[in-house]
């Protein structure tokens, strides 16, 4: 029997920690999922001004004081705090690497207040990634795996192949890099580089520039091992045009033979009509007529009027042009001219809450709007809502598809990326399919798409086929968890 392997997991944010997105969904579930497949994993992660040390009961660890990481010319001092995350009886530690001057803010790469890039994020990272090697040594613990998330860990597969390299601690260390999202890529001005304090030869187009910055993906892009992304469609796309690979398509292509599509998984003990605690009715597909009770709670809470012969259409997004909303302020009005209520929760861009704010005056009886970040509101919008509307130009993965399947909420999506490997287009006359989709990133077309599913809604059979269909579907982290195994074990010598 293989010997269980020893992995790193390293990211900018972990739920329930830090969030801004998927990343931090995907960070708090994977692990688990590994560890429950009985390999080790610990994690490494900032330590944000924004984390509640005590509910989050976070310990400093005496022994990893003051560790010198080198920044550029300066030497900098990490310490180390620990806590855990645990799902019934799987408990993965969390170490939390501490420099108040960098990571002491509320936000995590922005200021919370003008929205803007902090201006020393990038030695905020260059020290994320040197000091988790420093720290590892003085830990003691030797990782098999070093598996690296996004821009922000970039740069650690090129230490290890240069820095780290003849040092007998590293040697055998390998690294797995995913890409959650090609359009952030950590991007810095060439006088960045010496801060790395890299080898100055791998500030070229075969290393770290990118028309001449300093590009962090980019550098996990090349040095890594082994590349993965969250979806086999997104991994087709990043690396075939400019589109969806934002000036790094030809990097990602070369190293086509190295790269890994493998789809998010979802933590059914939290996103689970059955068990969820934050909607009034719990239920599953036996038992699918007591959904209607959410979405009567749903339609009062947001101010609308229930009638179970109109179907409510759900979304839950950051508001930006990424997510589709250019091709529903297009057409809002024919939307809304459709026999259906809207409900929209989320944050974003200023011209969209303006948007949305304008239909609900305009249309006070259609559509309802909560511009915040509410997890309970978003749990009952996903068992309450009929159907979810997620038309995206690009969707790496998507994770809400695949929570309305398990709530028995049709997905209307946009061809692309995850959401084109997730979500077939139901058949009628097969009786097969789990929603709705379009190809053409067109506002006519989504609106097209909205249109059959609220014609399809008014064929209580057919739309019954559809929930089941959709709620039979397993998207649990455990067959991801194994694809991730599989990938590890090819990279190392055991």
């Amino acid at each position: 029997m293989a010997k269980p392997l020893n992995v790193l997991f390293l990211s900018s944010e972990v739920d329930p920690f830090a969030k801004t997105g998927g990343l931090a969904d995907v960070s708090g579930a994977l692990p688990q999922s590994i560890k429950e497949l009985n390999h080790e994993i610990r994690i490494i992660m900032p330590c944000y001004g924004s984390i509640n040390e005590r509910k989050s009961k976070l310990h400093n660890m005496t022994r990893l004081r003051e560790i010198k990481v080198p920044v550029g010319a300066k030497s900098m001092l990490a310490n180390v705090k620990s806590s855990f995350i645990s799902n019934n009886h799987i408990k993965v530690q969390v170490y939390f690497l501490d420099n108040p001057a960098l990571f002491g803010r509320s936000g995590l790469y922005v200021h919370p207040e003008t929205m803007k890039d902090y201006p020393d994020n990038d030695e905020r990272f260059i020290f994320f990634s040197r000091g988790v090697l420093e720290v590892l040594k003085k830990m003691g613990w030797q990782p098999d795996i070093i598996h690296c998330n996004d821009w922000q860990t970039g740069l650690v597969p090129a230490y290890l192949k240069t820095i780290y390299k003849r040092d007998p601690f590293y040697k055998n260390i390998r690294t797995v890099f995913t890409i959650h999202n090609m359009a952030y890529q950590g991007v810095f001005p060439k006088s960045s580089f010496s801060k790395t304090s890299l080898p100055p030869e791998l500030f070229s187009e075969e290393g770290l520039e990118a028309e001449n910055n300093m590009n962090l993906l980019k550098s996990g892009l090349v040095f890594a091992d082994t590349i993965t992304t969250v979806s086999e469609k997104y991994a087709e796309e990043i690396r075939s045009s400019e589109e969806y690979g934002f000036g790094l398509q030809d990097v990602v292509n070369k190293r086509k033979n190295d790269l890994t599509g493998i789809i998010n998984g979802i933590d059914y003990s939290v996103w689970n009509p059955s068990v969820d605690e934050f909607i009034p009715r719990k239920y599953d597909f036996k038992s699918i007529e007591l959904k209607r009770e959410n979405k009567k709670a749903l339609l009062a809470k947001m101010g609308l009027t229930f009638d179970q012969k109109i179907p409510v259409l759900g979304i839950i997004s950051r508001l930006a042009d990424q997510k589709g909303f250019d091709l529903i302020r297009e057409v809002i009005d024919e939307i809304m001219k459709l026999r259906l209520h809207f409900v929209i929760l989320g944050t974003g861009e200023k011209p969209y809450h303006k948007m949305f704010e304008s239909a609900a005056k305009a249309y006070p009886e259609n559509i309802a709007v909560d511009l915040s970040f509410n997890n309970a509101l978003a749990h009952l919008i996903e068992a309450g809502s009929d159907m979810f509307l997620m038309p995206s130009r690009y969707e790496p993965c998507g994770l809400n598809q695949l929570y309305s399947l398990k709530y028995g909420t049709v997905p209307i999506v946009r061809a692309t990326g995850g959401l084109d490997d997730t979500i077939q287009e139901f058949n009628p006359t097969t009786g097969t399919g789990t929603g709705f989709k379009f190809k053409k990133y067109d506002s006519r077309e989504m609106l097209q798409a909205i249109q059959r599913a609220v014609q399809m809604y008014n064929d209580p059979h057919n739309w019954k086929k559809i929930i089941k269909n959709g709620m039979a579907k397993d998207f649990s982290w455990e067959s991801s968890a194994k694809k991730y195994l599989r990938l590890y074990r090819s990279i190392t010598k055991k």
